[in-house]
């Protein structure tokens, strides 16, 4: 099994999105890339801490690959909005990735070049590669959250 994180805004959708993937074993809501110890939603949401609503797949490369996995995360959500997805404005909603190994930042980073060449509106992409330090999985709540509430992916 491999780990990969992503953000791209509202953890909501992005986590209901990933888990429904052939292939992923499990996926978790959480925050990265901040320098609060324990963070909790209220101290990410202030916009404070540095962290940014994130989310862990864990996932099985027999079955689907980290390409396949980046490639779904660009489709799901605007990469050139800059802190920011939808109703959503924050630093705390910015797209990242976070790599944990060479090969999956080299992926990633591929694949913001190609989208960058790709982009004929000329608007660069937004979503930065940051390092996987510590994941500080959130309130039981906010885990499966539309699962849990009955609903479908959150306007991503």
């Amino acid at each position: 099994m491999e780990t990969a994180y992503f953000a791209a805004g509202c953890f909501w959708g992005i986590q209901q999105r990933f888990s429904r993937l052939n292939g992923v074993t499990s996926t978790r809501a959480g925050y990265m890339g901040g320098t609060l110890e324990k963070p909790d939603y209220k101290a990410v949401c202030s916009g404070k801490s540095g962290h940014t609503e994130t989310v862990k797949v864990i996932y099985d490369e027999q079955k689907i690959d980290y390409l396949t996995l980046i490639t779904h995360f660009f489709e799901w959500h605007d990469p050139t909005q800059i802190n920011r997805q939808g109703p959503d404005i924050g630093s705390q909603y910015r797209t990242a990735i976070f790599p944990t190994t060479g090969e999956q930042h080299n992926l990633a980073a591929a694949k913001i070049i190609e989208l960058s060449g790709s982009n004929h509106d000329q608007i660069p992409i937004a979503t930065k590669l940051e390092i996987a330090e510590k994941f500080w999985e959130a309130e039981d709540y906010h885990q499966d959250y539309l699962d849990k509430q009955g609903r479908g992916h959150s306007g991503l």
